[in-house]
């Protein structure tokens, strides 16, 4: 059975091609913009999927998610699990440690010592800086 085409606008049209041809891009986003412009050339869902690698039950998922939800629904959605634990100001807190201040006698913040200075767990302050690439 033949789809049909999906209807994209020019704007659409215009951010999909960019999402695909940025190299910034994360590689899941610019799978699915060529997905989403397969689909909108008029082309089946087997066929999508045959020219972009990927399988005709991808495919549909993301055709059903822009239908719906339209560029939005391409994007991550937030993942289950559990909430932050660590606020914003926390997080602003280690990194205006790491980047601005120094401990007194040392050159530089080890994550433990940051960790007990701030009451939060090394793991902590790890995870932050790695986020950070500090």
């Amino acid at each position: 059975m033949r789809l049909p085409p999906l209807a994209l606008s020019a704007e659409e049209r215009t951010q999909l091609r960019a999402w695909l041809h940025n190299r910034r891009s994360a590689r899941p986003l610019s799978l699915r913009a060529r997905i989403v412009l397969g689909c909108g050339d008029g082309r089946s869902n087997r066929e999508v999927a045959r020219r972009v690698g990927a399988s005709t039950q991808t495919v549909g998922k993301w055709r059903a998610r822009f239908l719906a939800e339209r560029l939005h629904g391409l994007r991550d959605q937030p993942r289950s699990g559990a909430p932050r634990t660590i606020s914003d100001e926390l997080v602003a807190s280690v990194l205006a440690k790491t980047l601005h201040e120094r401990p007194p006698d040392a050159e530089r913040w080890s994550s433990r010592r940051l960790a007990h200075e701030l009451g939060i767990s090394q793991r902590a302050v790890l995870r932050i800086w790695r986020a950070f690439e500090l």
